[in-house]
Formats: C-alpha cells, structure tokens, sequence
C-alpha cells in the first residue's frame, strides 16, 4: 500500500534519504529544505518532486495555518508497470536537482481537490482509487513537465562517484555507512577502502571530527547555540555532542560560548 500523508509530523520530515520519488504538494504551511548543494523553500500551493536516492533535510517553517503536506512516493515497481503501459520515452535530459519545483496549474489544483474524498487512515487512499490517482496524477506531471520522464524512469542504481567530494559536502547527513557507500556507487568494503585511501582515516572518526569541527565554527565565529545545530550536524543526542565535543576540544560548547564572553569584556 502505498500511501500520502498530511501529518504535521509526516515520517518524511525524518528521513534525510530519499528511497522514492515523492511528489510534495504543500496544502497548508511552509518547509525549507536542503539537498547539500542548495536550499529551497515551499510554500502553501507549491509543489515538487523530491528525488529518489538523494539526502535531504527539512525544516518547518512557522505558519499559524499549520502544516498540511500531501504526498504521493512513487515505487520502481509502479514507475516500470506505468512504463510499460503508456510507453513513456526519456527524449529530455534530466534534471540534476534534488527538488525539481512543479509549476502551479489547473490540473493540479483540481487534482489534489478530487483526491480528498478518497482519503483514508492516516491519509491513505481508499484501495479501490490508489493505483487509478496515482496513474492520473503521473500522466499529469507529465503532460505538463515532460522532462520529468528522463527523472522518473530512470531506474539504474546510482554509479561510481568521487569519493572526496560527496563526502565533503554531505557529512552532516545522518545515515549509514551502509546508505553513503550505496549512494556513491560502492560496496561498503570498497567504501571503506577508498575512504581510507583519500582521507586517511576511517569514515565513522572523520564523519564525527568533522561534525565537530563545524560545530565549534560555528558557536565560536557564528555565535550560535549547541541545542539549535547538534541535529543539523549529524548528532541525534545533545549530551552526546557535547561529551564528543569536550573529547575533542577540551571543553564543552557551554564552556567556549562562556570563554568568548570573558575574552569579550
């Protein structure tokens, strides 16, 4: 069963790996997300596709309307049956974004309309309509951003990258060995191989030093607080972080933010 979902607190605002394509309409609120690269923000009546095999995180924008997503994630299996049935070609090149922004229109708006009778549970479509609404809105994204075929229908497992520069700019991700060694084309022997090979060191001791390195930038240069960044750096536990930091700086955040304030006077 496949389902959407207009939770405040949907499972997708804590997954910071992306196993499907998921197409995000925002009903109500607001959300920042980030992919790495580049930061986007959606607001109420906006909508996307959010790539599969991609990390991202998300952040809730305060909205006094709430916060009312309504998600559609798109299966391989589902993708190649629609395939093989409408014979859709990839005559585009495809798009590098994680987030690829859907153009406000009609036929959306009168779909995410006609969906709501449907909605069942925790917003799970009634399974006499799923594979009919979900067939329908495919052949509406695509008949209104046909590139979205050579996004869609590619069904290739992610190839052989650098190393060095998806680690460089995803190490505040919080995910496995498992899932970076798969996102960059490796077994997770050879992961750990050429990780050792280009850094010297091995990927659960660089991910944290490097985590912490970051984290002290930014309480000391940026002024910020170790309760606001601990999450957005990788760390699930603020007095984990904060031993780890000690471990590796000598003294805790609350004891370099005091220190800066001494030197200050």
């Amino acid at each position: 069963m496949r389902t959407i979902a207009d939770d405040t607190r949907t499972n997708i605002l804590g997954e910071q790996f992306i196993p499907d394509h998921v197409f995000i309409y925002l009903a109500k609120g607001a959300i920042r997300v980030f992919d790495g690269n580049k930061s986007h923000t959606f607001k109420a009546g906006d909508a996307c596709i959010a790539r599969k095999n991609r990390l991202a995180k998300y952040e809730l924008l305060d909205s006094k309307e709430g916060f009312e997503p309504i998600l559609f994630c798109f299966d391989e299996p589902f993708l190649q049956e629609f395939q093989k049935k409408h014979g859709s070609e990839q005559t585009y090149v495809a798009s590098t974004d994680t987030f690829i922004k859907i153009p406000n229109s009609d036929l959306i708006k009168s779909f995410i309309k006609s969906v709501k009778p449907y909605y069942k549970g925790v917003m799970q479509l009634d399974e006499a309509f799923e594979d009919v609404k979900y067939e329908e809105l495919l052949i509406i994204l695509l008949k209104s951003q046909p590139g979205l075929a050579a996004v869609l229908f590619e069904f290739r497992k992610p190839g052989k990258i650098d190393l060095e520069e998806f680690m460089t700019r995803n190490y505040k991700f919080n995910v496995s060995l498992n899932r970076f060694a798969y996102l960059t084309g490796r077994s997770l022997s050879s992961f750990k191989r050429d990780f050792k090979t280009i850094f010297n060191d091995t990927p659960n001791h660089w991910l944290v030093q490097k985590r912490l390195e970051e984290a002290y930038f930014l309480i000391d240069k940026k002024n910020q607080k170790s309760s606001d960044i601990y999450l957005s750096l990788g760390f699930e536990d603020l007095s984990h972080f904060s031993y780890s930091f000690k471990q590796s700086f000598g003294m805790t955040p609350t004891e370099l933010t005091d220190k800066k304030k001494e030197a200050s006077r």
